[in-house]
């Protein structure tokens, strides 16, 4: 298997994971108080879904730019 699938792969389950602990966050009481008062959520509630997403996008990409990569030896 190629290294960057495997980056790609470890990349999207890393972002995955962010991504739920970031929406688990969001239905906690404090950042509904938050989203109530001040029309967002925290900012660690945010940072937590912005790293899932950009982690997951950037696995994605490395899978599939890592498939149909040309060998260079």
């Amino acid at each position: 298997m190629k290294p960057n699938i495997i980056i790609g792969i470890v990349a999207l389950v890393v972002g995955a994971g962010l991504l739920i602990v970031g929406i688990n966050a969001s239905n906690s009481v404090a950042d509904q108080i938050s989203n109530t008062f001040l029309g967002r959520f925290t900012q660690a509630t945010t940072w937590y879904i912005i790293g899932g997403v950009g982690a997951a996008v950037f696995g994605v990409l490395m899978m599939a730019l890592g498939a149909g990569g040309k060998k260079l030896s």
